[in-house]
């Protein structure tokens, strides 16, 4: 039991550290740098303007609204 407690504490030890050495207070993305990362290309629906136009259309159509789109997960994705 010794032994064990002997090899636990260090490796307890550097799995705190690894786990801490990610976190920071400072975000690593600068706020004028996530203008790249928030590209256009990368949205779901490339055209929202039409895409909204387009949904009306079907609102009026069918006289009903909404049921448009998934349900999201939480975190942001969707």
């Amino acid at each position: 039991m010794q032994g064990m407690r002997k090899l636990l504490l260090p490796l307890m030890a550097i799995a705190t550290l690894l786990v801490t050495a990610c976190s920071s207070i400072e975000p690593w993305v600068k706020p004028y740098e996530r203008e790249h990362l928030a590209d256009p290309i990368m949205a779901i629906d490339p055209d929202p303007v039409s895409s909204s136009y387009m949904d009306h259309v079907f609102e009026v159509r069918e006289g009903a609204a909404g049921a448009t789109g998934g349900a999201g997960g939480g975190c942001g994705c969707s």
